[in-house]
């Protein structure tokens, strides 16, 4: 299987290189900026007609939430028309394509874990654009696979594990949000999946079925000062320091762009179309942990 990777510097494509070196089967292939640029659809179609993919996956967006609220023409620019450019690139060579999407196309508001055809309801500029994205590829690719996640955390990028272990070593305390919800999703596991998906599509060639939203996270939910918990907790097993956590409301921490309160996602169409459960939180936060601090 020939699998082409829209940039290489994220954590999901971090994760992706690491996984394709354990597939022998894997032919894999990276555009990085500058010489494949989402905001020149010349340079994805040309990187594809040389490369000749079986499957495409696009995890590169705008990702400074904050940020977006006062960038949105870039925010837009990229989740939303590089995310249309590399969709209509893979559909040109005849190729599905894999794209990444968020749980912050939801408000937040629902009660229980959100299901892939609950209303949507960005509350941000970066969720916005992020819907706008997945409306693009499906219309650009009729064979696009959209994967939304949500509270990715790796051994490596810019994270909330890695946040929280460099500041419970320079502080005496920790102070985080304990109003939020979410389910935390380990970048290898997530890999893992892609390279699940990718395979049975290539394989069994493309089906109505995996078509359209699929949710794609980890299974375990809790608040970010739970994680907080659990990460301090894990890291002084390891030797880290362990400082206390203070839980706080959101609006004890103001930000520029409003985060969804609950960002539980239901995997059951995950399980159901392909076949996949990723890890207990537990573990998969353990192999962070070991990977980050058992050197």
């Amino acid at each position: 299987m020939r699998l082409y990777v829209i940039g290489g510097q994220g954590q999901v494509a971090r994760s992706l290189r690491e996984a394709a070196m354990h597939h022998g089967d894997i032919v894999f292939g990276c555009g990085e900026r500058p010489a494949v640029n989402l905001l020149r659809p010349d340079s994805i179609a040309n990187a594809l007609s040389e490369f000749r993919p079986d499957i495409v996956v696009n995890p590169a967006a705008y990702t400074a939430v904050d940020k977006a609220e006062s960038e949105p023409d870039q925010a837009f620019a990229l989740n939303r028309d590089g995310a249309q450019a590399v969709a209509a690139a893979a559909a040109n060579q005849g190729v599905p394509v894999i794209h990444f999407s968020t749980d912050y196309v939801f408000d937040g508001t629902k009660d229980g874990a959100y299901v892939e055809n609950d209303p949507v309801n960005p509350r941000s500029v970066y969720g916005q654009s992020k819907l706008e994205g997945e409306l693009a590829v499906a219309a650009a690719n009729p064979q696009s696979v959209v994967l939304r996640t949500s509270w990715v955390y790796a051994p490596f990028g810019a994270n909330f594990v890695r946040t929280m272990l460099r500041l419970a070593a320079e502080r005496d305390s920790l102070r985080v949000v304990d109003d939020q919800v979410g389910c935390p999703t380990y970048a290898p596991d997530i890999a893992a999946a892609v390279v699940t998906i990718a395979k049975k599509v290539v394989a069994q060639g493309w089906q109505p079925k995996f078509a359209g939203v699929t949710h794609l996270a980890g299974p375990d939910a809790l608040t970010w000062y739970g994680f907080a918990n659990d990460i301090v907790r894990g890291a002084a097993l390891r030797g880290g320091r362990s400082v206390p956590i203070s839980p706080i409301l959101t609006s004890d921490y103001p930000t520029a762009a409003a985060r969804p309160a609950n960002s539980r996602l239901s995997t059951a169409r995950l399980v159901s179309v392909f076949g996949i459960k990723l890890p207990p939180l537990q573990s998969s936060l353990a192999n962070c942990l070991d990977r980050l601090l058992m050197v």
